[in-house]
């Protein structure tokens, strides 16, 4: 099995393109026998990549509802820096229910670890492992493999960031107060109008804020806007 390892190590580390981290995804997911293997990245440039073993339909049906914007794992990575298991995070409410229900549906796993990784320039990154069995199973192979998926979550990086070229993101221009007020509200995960709410201001208002804070940081997305702005301390949580 240490063999097995090596050689994927090795595999990612001659990686030219992301036809290989495809091939890695796929020979690393059937190297622990669960459901996927996932790594998605946001360069610095803002564009988004992804080597994984989700259908593509689970990925077509992800875009087309939206679900960046409820998606918990995704929530709750944009606040830590450490692994998180999905059950810590929080999975209550209606739309939240039924998107993890949607998602057995469409096969990814009722069990997952999902490590945050930043980068240079604002570049982000998701590796996560999925599989669909009871608690005490995937505690075991956390405990039993979490080490090593830590390492092999960096080397996909590592590749990643090669495929960049190095490039590394001009520096954006400093954030005002209320955008930066705004964009830690939105990261630590209130909606819109708690947002709003939390400022004294109009939603109106708060998406102009968003907005500029958006474009300063070159950002495809709120999302991807907050990533940055996390990744360059210039907001703190």
């Amino acid at each position: 099995m240490r063999d097995e390892l090596d050689g994927i190590l090795e595999q990612l580390q001659a990686a030219r393109d992301l036809s290989d981290l495809q091939h890695a995804a796929e020979t690393l997911r059937d190297h622990y026998a669960i459901a996927h293997i996932v790594y998605h990245w946001v360069s610095s440039a803002g564009d988004q990549y992804g080597a994984g073993t989700y259908s593509q339909a689970w990925v077509d049906r992800y875009l087309e509802k939206g679900y960046l914007r409820i998606d918990p794992v995704l929530h709750g990575c944009l606040q830590r820096f450490d692994p998180v298991d999905w059950k810590q995070l929080d999975w209550s409410g209606r739309g939240v229910q039924a998107f993890f229900q949607e998602a057995q549906a469409y096969g990814v796993g009722n069990q997952g670890w999902t490590l945050p990784i930043r980068g240079p320039g604002g570049q982000f990154a998701l590796f996560t492992a999925s599989d669909r069995c009871d608690d005490a199973t995937w505690a075991a192979f956390v405990a039993r493999a979490q080490r090593e998926l830590i390492i092999l979550a960096h080397e996909f990086n590592k590749k990643a960031l090669e495929f960049e070229g190095g490039a590394q993101g001009a520096p954006a221009p400093p954030l005002s107060p209320r955008e930066q007020l705004a964009m830690t509200c939105i990261a630590k995960g209130l909606s819109r109008a708690q947002a709003a709410h939390e400022m004294g201001i109009s939603e109106h208002t708060l998406r102009v804020y968003i907005e500029a804070a958006r474009h300063k940081l070159g950002a495809l997305n709120t999302t991807h806007a907050v990533a940055r702005a996390l990744s360059r301390d210039m907001i703190v949580l």
